[in-house]
Order: structure tokens, then sequence, then C-alpha cells
């Protein structure tokens, strides 16, 4: 019976110290398997992290303190946005007060009147144009031949789509009258039409920043679009316009 030779734990191992595990791969781990602290909690309150004065915190406190960030982050979040919905309902209800009006309006002068008692009065628009295009003057507010209008400001009435922002001297001048255009600092415009260019409605602000580009027109649109459909009723030449 031959002996075998006796194996030492020694000649056993590898040579050289164990390979360490680096902190690249440790992150990586725990990204891939979040949820290794599962039934190991007492991990985690002997885990410590540095704070920025120096002394430790651990880690279940230092989620706390991120949790309680972003908790308050998201409460801001929500409170911009409520505010924000507020607003917009706001807005709603003085958008559908005018639009009511204009339905049921019996004259062109009612109209008139109308959208530009609703604008300064329940809107606080400081500056407000209504312009009609025809060739032949209209009885009631202010109207001016189209070819005029396109040459003054016919790149705005060109995609027949609302407008807003800063506007040039001359389009200012044009659509709010020599007096008042240089007070006007930003400008949210939209064309009047339906089968036709029948005018255009205007508002102005002193705040630069007030009407910013493409943003703050979709209730303006709204009335400009029942405005190109209910001056029409009352002033037939402005059918023809286009």
């Amino acid at each position: 019976m031959t002996n075998k030779p006796r194996v030492s734990a020694r000649q056993n191992t590898e040579d050289g110290p164990p390979p360490t595990l680096g902190a690249e791969a440790v992150e990586q781990y725990l990204a891939e398997h979040p949820e290794f602290f599962a039934g190991r909690e007492e991990l985690l309150g002997q885990m410590r992290i540095p704070h920025q004065r120096g002394d430790t915190v651990s880690l279940v406190e230092h989620q706390l303190k991120l949790l309680r960030e972003r908790n308050g982050d998201l409460r801001t979040r929500l409170t911009h946005l409520m505010d924000v919905a507020r607003d917009n309902d706001r807005l709603f209800g003085k958008t559908r007060r005018l639009i009511l009006a204009l339905l049921d309006a019996t004259s062109l002068e009612e109209v008139v009147i109308g959208v530009d008692d609703s604008l300064r009065q329940d809107f606080k628009v400081p500056f407000v144009s209504l312009i009609l295009f025809s060739d032949s003057p209209t009885a009631v507010g202010r109207s001016m031949p189209l070819a005029e209008a396109q040459q003054s400001i016919g790149s705005l009435l060109g995609e027949g789509k609302a407008v807003s922002g800063t506007l040039r001297d001359h389009e200012l001048a044009f659509i709010f009258g020599e007096a008042a255009h240089k007070e006007v600092a930003s400008t949210a415009l939209v064309p009047l039409m339906h089968h036709g260019l029948h005018g255009v409605l205007a508002i102005g602000s002193h705040d630069p920043h007030h009407y910013k580009s493409a943003v703050g027109t979709l209730f303006l649109s709204y009335i400009g679009e029942v405005l190109g459909r209910v001056i029409p009723r009352f002033t037939p030449s402005l059918r023809s316009v286009r």
C-alpha cells in the first residue's frame, strides 16, 4: 500500500497575497445589485460617510438627508405647477367670459368695445389694438386697407399664426400708434382670419419679457379665432379681403 503524499494548506494556496477588490468594482456591483443591503441592515449602521464639516454620518443618515432634499425639491416643483395651473384657470375664466360676450354681441360696436374693455379691465393689458382690414372705413373701430397693413406688418401676418416678442419700431408705430408705441416693450399679436384675413388684434406690455417669443399666445389665439368669425357678420365688406 502506497502512502499518498499529504498536501499542506500552505501548498494549496496561490502564491502571493489575495487580489484586492477596487472601489470601482464595488461601486459597479452595488449599482447592479441595489438590493444588496436588504437583510444586511447592520452593515448600514456601521458604514460612515465623510461630512462637509469633517465629521462622519451613517449611510442611513446620509440617505435620509438626500431624501429630504429631493422631497423639498419635488414640493417646490409641485407648488410651481399648482401656481401655473391656478393662473391658467383664471386666464381661462376671463377668456371664456370674453368669448361668450362676443358670441352674444349684436353689432360691431359691441364687439370692438367688448374686446377693448375686457382686455384692459379684466386682463389688465395696458396696450390694446384692434385693426380691421377694409378698403372702406368701418363705422366703428380702427380700419385700413389690407395693402397698407401688409406693407407695414406683412411679416407678422404671413403665416396667419399668433406671434409674440419684441417688434421693430415701425411695426409698433403702425399697430399702437405714434403716441404709445415708444412705451411698448413686448407684444403678442394674432391675425383675425376665417375665409380671409379680416384684421389683427395686438396687446402690449411695458415689460420686455412679458410676451416672450412663442409664449403666451394660446388664449389670444382662441380670442382671435372667435373674432375672425364674429366680425364679418357685422361688416360684409371684410369677407372678400384675402
